[in-house]
């Protein structure tokens, strides 16, 4: 059956299921979802069966949205909305999501739009044509969430074309002959950490998963192999989590040709975005020249389709993909693939942690069906065991106090989102309960504008910080210890102020940003401290430091300089987004159900083997530690 006749015959089931008194305007493929336009957009929200019908028998994801024609102009209806809004609600902001339908009103007290009886929304409803949904403002402005979405609004034809374009693709008609099988090519990020990206392919689809840079070197994926050729044949990526090596070089393939969907949670969308941006910002302040510019990103966000966790999605012919948490940073993702209704089931771990922390639950590792596994091995060695939480917070206690004591400076790298926020949690807690002095905690580099996201998407954090965010008096991130340095001036200040300080700055293995401006100028005073907190990875700076290398040449401007570092350095484990050995191993041993094999990647070459060889010895699991280049048939 081809696209127009399948088409046609989805047309014909709606029509029939639903009530002739209703007005079908329209029905569209939009991206994996099958929309129906309604001018009586009401009354399917007064009648469940219709839905429950339409559920049923479709199989499909569906929405109902009501007809564009009815829909007010966004400018206009978000002047109304404000005019009809008592005072006292505090309208913040409105995003019109045209892929919906649904305007969000951001305010202090959305429960005043709502009004007696729910009587003010319906009348605003009645008046636009949209579907109001009042929601709690978060308590940090986002400029990035602001940004994107205002983009999509000014964009939402070009926009709604892609959305069809990628809804036909979807429902294209399959393959009637030929085997079939499921295989992944390791493109990058195996035996390593960094530009992670494999390649998994089916007898009907081909989907990238992950799609990242190598910070310590630039290195980018093997994307020059026959299968990932030609780039506009690529049905679908899939990126697990913002970190750039995961997601750093993905604007290139939209350079070069790719014009398909990109798959990952909201909160990733939004920070891939920002750090996409600041990767060029800082490429061009080291007077390189950058592999894509703006516009690229720009045309990545316009191909975004997000997918919360638990939401099945159609992403090619034989393909559905399901997002879980997987407890790294927001809105990371344990990537699950339902290949050919059943014939296979594949999940991708991508950067995973096995306990709950101040952020996040754990990792998600029970599931419906699974066959075949592809998990991170980071922390995967014989003897890769970290402190627990409590015991890191108390060792980074104990480090502050005698830095801070004696009046020395300390520098903690760190990555924007995710180590940035819990470090800041932990630092918070101690001042708030007395057990550091007050001294002020600057933040430089993209990590006030990642913490602002986090606040915007509190429902992907855990229950307690969730609580803790909306109530403003105990707000962990507002607290008045927290500084944003904003200004290249502000952090010379910074820099040679006499007074102690702790400084949180990007990137967080040394490979360049504003951590090196400050450590340029304290390396060699031995009352300053360098706490680093995440793993540095081979060839990174952070790696040579770390590793007691005394003399370092850095980058100031455009020439290289000699360091002689004298200040005190110290790890302190404990706080790394990723899962230590241990939980590497329980997160298998508790899988429901075990997989038959296990693929290990992101990880040194000892660590990879280390790790495939343990699971092997203990649970029998068939396991491998590919080598990039590699192509493995997993069924």
């Amino acid at each position: 059956m081809n696209t127009d006749r399948l088409f046609d015959t989805l047309r014909e089931d709606i029509r029939r299921i639903v009530p002739k008194d209703i007005d079908v305007s329209g029905i569209e493929f939009e991206g994996p979802i099958i929309v129906i336009y309604s001018k009586d957009f009401e009354k399917f929200t007064e009648d469940a069966n219709i839905t429950k019908q339409l559920a049923s028998q479709l199989r499909k994801r569906f929405d109902i949205r009501p007809d564009p024609k009815t829909l007010g102009d966004s400018d206009a209806v978000e002047t109304r909305i404000k005019e009809m809004s008592p005072e006292d609600a505090n309208i913040t902001g409105m995003f019109f999501d045209y892929d919906t339908g649904v305007v969000m009103v951001e305010a202090i007290n959305p429960h005043i739009i709502v009004g007696k009886g729910g009587q003010l929304l319906n009348e605003i409803r009645a008046e636009t044509g949209w579907n109001i949904k009042p929601v709690r403002a978060p308590p940090i402005h986002s400029k990035t969430i602001s940004d994107v979405r205002g983009y999509l609004r000014h964009n939402r034809e070009e926009r709604t074309e892609i959305l069809r374009r990628i809804g036909r693709r979807i429902s294209r008609p399959t393959l009637e002959s030929g085997e079939q099988y499921v295989r992944m090519t390791a493109l990058g990020g195996f035996r390593q950490v960094g530009r992670s990206a494999t390649l998994l392919q089916t007898k009907e689809s081909r989907i990238l998963v992950d799609c990242g840079v190598d910070p310590s070197s630039d290195n980018v994926p093997y994307f020059n192999v026959p299968e990932m050729q030609p780039l506009s044949e690529i049905d679908a990526v899939v990126i697990t989590h913002a970190h750039m090596d995961h997601c750093g070089i993905l604007p290139v393939l939209f350079k070069y040709g790719y014009d398909g969907p990109v798959y990952c949670t909201p909160p990733t969308r939004d920070m891939m975005a920002m750090l996409q941006l600041d990767f060029i910002k800082l490429v061009y302040g080291e007077a390189k020249k950058a592999p894509f510019e703006a516009s690229h990103v720009r045309n990545e966000i316009l191909h975004v389709i997000p997918i919360g966790y638990d939401k099945t999605t159609d992403i090619s012919p034989d393909v559905r993909l399901t997002f879980h948490n997987a407890g790294h940073i927001l809105g990371s993702a344990v990537a699950h693939f339902n290949i050919g209704n059943g014939f296979h089931n594949v999940a991708f771990s991508g950067d995973s942690k096995f306990e709950k922390t101040q952020l996040f639950n754990p990792a998600v590792n029970k599931f419906i069906r699974l066959e075949s596994l592809v998990m991170e091995s980071t922390y995967g060695g014989s003897k890769d065991f970290q402190p627990s939480r409590i015991e890191a917070s108390q060792e980074m206690h104990n480090l502050l106090q005698q830095a801070t004591e004696k009046g020395g400076k300390v520098l903690i790298p760190v990555f924007a989102v995710g180590r940035s926020q819990e470090v800041m949690l932990v630092i918070e807690e101690m001042v708030r309960t007395g057990r550091l002095p007050q001294i002020p905690v600057y933040l430089d580099g993209m990590i006030w504008e990642a913490t602002a996201i986090h606040t915007a998407y509190p429902e992907f954090l855990n229950s307690s910080l969730k609580t803790q965010i909306f109530q403003q008096n105990e707000n962990p991130f507002l607290s008045p210890i927290f500084r944003r340095v904003e200004t290249a001036a502000m952090r010379e200040e910074i820099c040679h102020s006499p007074e102690p300080c702790i400084v949180l700055a990007t990137s967080g293995m040394m490979t360049g940003g504003p951590v090196m401006e400050y450590f340029k100028e304290w390396a060699d005073n031995p009352m300053n401290w360098l706490l680093f907190v995440g793993y540095q990875s081979e060839g990174s700076t952070g790696r040579a430091i770390q590793r007691g290398r005394k003399d370092i040449t850095v980058h100031d401007r455009g020439k290289n300089i000699k360091l002689d570092v004298k200040m005190n350095i110290e790890t302190v484990d404990g706080f790394s987004g990723h899962s230590d050995r241990k939980q590497l191993m329980k997160y298998i041993s508790t899988m429901e159900p075990r997989p038959t094999k296990v693929i290990i990647g992101h990880g040194d070459d000892r660590k990879c083997t280390d790790l495939a060889s343990s699971l092997y010895q203990k649970y029998r699991i068939e396991t491998k530690a590919p080598l990039n280049l590699e192509t493995i048939r997993l069924k």
